[in-house]
């Protein structure tokens, strides 16, 4: 009887992906499985076939050449490698091909579980100039440390470490549940596979005991919210004797009373009065590196008038090049005028001439705006 096309058995076309090649397989396979189905020859078959497709089609040189040659491509046994005893004999390893389904439920595998200790995070506050210059900070961190009565082993001195019996030593036991066969973590030691005939009394058995540490973070030039700095090793320890996480440490950098930052580059504002603005002149500006720079400004000289100093902002992480500092005129009206100050003033607006170069520029807008009909 000639093979039926494979893409015909798992009910999929030829253009079917991988996501939905291995979703046609795994429901045929649940319904036709022959657990679920004892005696009935016709399940077996079409069992047997979904599988046989499903392994060709899954792989991409195999399905190519199946594309190209039809079953043509695996006479001779190519196409089937792997027949060996099981579910009547059907082509591959049912197993195999059911872990790629049920790996997450059935734990992995039969390895004991991995031990390494858990990573940690440490938030750390630095000023906007120690973000600038650098700095060594020390801190203090409460972590699980390795137990110093036993050395991180878990067991009083003459105690012994066996396999466990009810999982001889995989940490893993199996559940049957329906036709699944399901894997978990063994009862009996938690999972490590190993008993402790005696435990440690200090860590009872856990090789691990919390403790305040201080450590020396190298903040570097540059860094930034959210620049995350790596401790390899000085995250917890992880039980008896396996391998410590590592320590995570984020930067926040404060807010500064003077300067703002985006990036690389800073800002700043800095008062001038209106008759200076209107004269001309020169302010004296802060820079982060706690220097000073002296600007001159033209007669006329607008608020939010900008002032850019290249290469006078934070350095880049890793030998980055600087950014800029940009300053900001905030002219200031004044307040609290003598009398003498506003005769001055209202001789000033007076001698006429005396508007900024946006008031003409408004005013036609609102001549626009108020008659557009």
């Amino acid at each position: 009887m000639a093979k039926r096309d494979y893409y015909e058995v798992l009910g999929i076309g030829r253009n079917a992906d991988a996501s939905e090649i291995k979703s046609a397989y795994r429901k045929l396979a649940m319904k036709h499985h022959p657990d679920k189905n004892p005696g009935d020859q016709k399940s077996e078959s079409l069992f047997k076939e979904a599988t046989e497709a499903y392994e060709i089609l899954k792989d991409d040189e195999k399905r190519s050449a199946y594309d190209q040659f039809g079953h043509a491509a695996f006479e001779g046994g190519a196409g089937s490698q792997g027949q060996s005893s099981g579910f009547g004999g059907f082509s591959g390893n049912f197993s195999d091909i059911f872990d790629e389904f049920f790996g997450d439920v059935m734990g992995g595998g039969s390895q004991r579980k991995q031990n390494r200790g858990a990573d940690l995070r440490y938030d750390l506050d630095v000023s906007l100039e120690e973000a600038f210059s650098g700095i060594q900070k020390e801190i203090p961190v409460t972590t699980a440390s390795k137990c110093d009565n036993c050395q991180g082993s878990g067991v009083s001195k003459g105690g012994r470490v066996s396999n466990c019996g009810t999982c001889n030593g995989r940490g893993r036991v199996r559940v049957q549940q329906g036709f699944f066969a399901v894997e978990r973590e063994c009862n009996s030691c938690n999972g490590e596979g190993q008993i402790i005939s005696d435990p440690c009394k200090s860590c009872r058995g856990n090789g691990v005991l919390n403790k305040t540490k201080k450590l020396s973070v190298n903040v570097p030039p540059g860094v930034d919210n959210g620049t995350r700095i790596r401790l390899s090793g000085e995250g917890e320890a992880g039980p008896r004797g396996a391998g410590s996480g590592d320590l995570y440490i984020f930067i926040q950098v404060r807010l500064h009373n003077i300067f703002t930052r985006e990036g690389k580059d800073i800002y700043c504002q800095v008062p001038v009065d209106m008759a200076s603005a209107a004269l001309g002149g020169n302010l004296e500006v802060p820079t982060i590196d706690g220097g000073r720079l002296k600007i001159n400004y033209e007669p006329g000289t607008q608020s939010g008038k900008r002032f850019r100093l290249r290469g006078k902002g934070m350095p880049g992480l890793r030998g980055a090049s600087r950014g800029d500092a940009y300053v900001e005129a905030l002219v200031e009206t004044p307040v609290n005028l003598t009398k003498r100050q506003k005769e001055i003033l209202k001789e000033f607006s007076n001698e006429g001439n005396s508007k900024g170069p946006q008031t003409d520029s408004f005013s036609e807008k609102l001549k626009k705006f108020w008659n557009r009909n």
